[in-house]
């Protein structure tokens, strides 16, 4: 007997009610069955504008036909080995491509892993073995992952941090210059020197972690005089300065990694997300002094760097060169921009417009002048968006900015499509 649609959507929700616990959240009561490009389907066979991208994992779409074959020809050679275990080359070859790639001059190394926070966590190691410090700052609205050290970086409270506490010692946090809200990079900058003067000497901070754009905070950048002044009080100090890169990069923001646009070189970058178009790979990249510092097996994880999914991390990197991705977000935060501006003269509801290359946030507030945050109206515009056929997602301490994440592949038409259907969306 063959189940229909309808009953089998049924069948997974009461799949799901009984067997995973309410934890997870999904942004959206979608069952997918597959996905293209900048497209998905349901099991009902209702198809989807993607402007989510897997929380910005697809730059380079859903199932890149180069993707695909590289990770067929290493399904035949080996699915697991541990790196700890016997090296292989595709782990050695990402890591001579993200070194080439990395805005960090000098020699060069790279070590992977399976997720973000597994990158955060050994950047951290990383840079405390390296300096002999202990004491690591990060800034508040930045997400660097759900495992202790990297909630204990993360500065947003729900729902991320909830009841999950005692968190790590030696983490601080200090505001990050998001001008809308009332910090900008002066004051920003007079509030971490305070946090020096009066909480953490600088003479015990191993690390400052910092994402040059905001991404579950609200796609906020960082104002690039802030990135420049944040090198010069590291150095000034002996701090390193993390970049974590893991939403901004390959792409996103029209440079390879976002941290280019200020001409900034941190010391060490997490990279993850887009890294492998899907199959879960991440890393950290740096300078090779600082990245050998830890003592032989101090770093490592059974699963990470996996063979199959650095095979996909060589085909992105290639992707990326060939296809001028970088250049196409450029194209694509250019439309972007030009519709959420229009937007935000038709409809009060929107409260500013931050559109760094692809990577497009639009904070809506109930009011202009106080600035109150609009989270129920933004999940109402994301569920009116995918009844018309449009997936996308929303950011921010306060959960009131809608995120734009479409692969940079995805063709003018369905980028147009994607956006029409956003901007009825905000009128409905």
């Amino acid at each position: 007997m063959t189940v229909g649609p309808k009953a089998k959507e049924s069948e997974l929700a009461d799949l799901r009610l009984k067997y995973v616990p309410r934890g997870i959240t999904s942004a959206h009561p979608v069952a997918a069955d597959r996905a293209t490009g900048s497209e998905l389907w349901d099991v009902s066979g209702k198809r989807y504008v993607d402007f989510a991208g897997g929380i910005g994992v697809m730059n380079v779409g859903h199932a890149h036909p180069r993707v695909m074959q590289a990770v067929r020809e290493q399904l035949e050679k080996a699915t697991h080995t541990s790196f700890q275990v016997v090296q292989y080359e595709s782990y050695l070859r990402l890591a001579e491509r993200l070194c080439e790639v990395a805005p960090i001059e000098g020699a060069k190394k790279a070590i992977f892993f399976s997720t973000g926070a597994e990158a955060i966590e050994n950047a951290v190691k990383i840079a405390r073995a390296a300096t002999g410090r202990q004491a690591v700052i990060s800034f508040r609205g930045a997400f660097h992952g759900r495992t202790l050290l990297a909630l204990s970086l993360t500065g947003s409270v729900q729902p991320y941090k909830q009841n999950f506490g005692p968190y790590a010692p030696e983490i601080y946090q200090t505001p990050f210059p998001y001008e809308y809200r009332g910090w900008n990079t002066e004051a920003a900058l007079a509030d971490l020197d305070n946090l020096l003067d009066s909480e953490v000497s600088p003479q015990r901070v191993a690390a400052i972690v910092i994402e040059p754009v905001l991404g579950e905070g609200g796609f906020v950048p960082a104002p690039l005089d802030f990135m420049r002044k944040l090198r010069g009080l590291a150095d000034r100090h002996g701090i390193l300065l993390i970049a974590d890169e893991i939403q901004t990069g390959f792409g996103r923001t029209a440079k390879f990694f976002a941290i280019e646009h200020s001409d900034v070189q941190p010391d060490l970058m997490t990279v993850a997300k887009s890294l492998a178009a899907g199959f879960p790979l991440s890393g950290v990249v740096g300078k090779a002094e600082v990245m050998d510092a830890p003592d032989p097996g101090g770093l490592g994880g059974t699963y990470a760097g996996n063979p199959v999914a650095c095979a996909a991390g060589i085909a992105v990197m290639e992707i990326m060169r060939d296809e001028k991705l970088p250049e196409r977000a450029a194209r694509i935060g250019s439309v972007i921009e030009e519709r959420m501006q229009s937007w935000a003269a038709e409809h009060a509801v929107v409260g500013d417009v931050r559109v760094v290359g692809a990577m497009a946030g639009m904070e809506l507030v109930r009011d202009r002048g106080t600035k109150e945050p609009a989270d129920k109206e933004a999940a109402r515009i994301l569920a009116v968006a995918r009844e018309n056929g449009l997936i996308i997602l929303r950011c921010g301490v306060h959960h009131n900015v809608i995120r734009t994440l479409m692969p940079l592949t995805i063709p003018e038409e369905q980028l147009e499509e994607g956006l029409d259907i956003l901007g009825a969306s905000l009128g409905a």
